[in-house]
């Protein structure tokens, strides 16, 4: 079995140096970015009370949802798609006319698709790292 060290630990077998590795590349990325990443998330969760809405709705609306219907309340001539639903298994597509609306229900979106792409770039930085150490028969992919 082949042995390797990383930040002066000795004696890491080829997973273990995956694991280290994974570790110093995920703390490389994280910044800002990820932060509004979070807070993008975060603003988008229907967490405030609404007067009423139509049976079937997500109760509750979002931070994100208010300012972007209060600064963005234009009225379009078509309908924009917007994924609605509390978790994944209760996603679906609603149809809206009104941009804040759009842009209210698209905030955490971004948001995820911001942190899952740091997951990639984190993993490729990885295995890039690790394969440049190991020896060709420890290699991934």
């Amino acid at each position: 079995m082949n042995q390797y060290e990383s930040g002066g630990i000795t004696g890491l077998s080829s997973e273990r140096l995956f694991f280290w590795v994974l570790v110093d590349k995920t703390e490389e990325q994280f910044g800002l970015h990820d932060l509004e990443a979070v807070v993008a998330i975060i603003a988008g969760q229907p967490i405030l009370s609404t007067r009423g809405k139509f049976g079937g709705a997500t109760p509750g609306t979002s931070l994100a949802s208010l300012a972007a219907r209060k600064a963005l309340n234009v009225n379009l001539p078509f309908r924009l798609p917007m994924l609605t639903g509390g978790t994944v298994s209760t996603l679906r597509i609603a149809f809206t006319r009104n941009l804040g609306a759009f842009v209210g229900r698209a905030i955490p979106i971004v948001g995820y698709v911001m942190l899952a792409s740091d997951a990639v770039e984190i993993m490729l930085k990885t295995v890039r790292t690790y394969n440049k150490i190991v020896r060709p028969d420890d290699r991934v992919f």
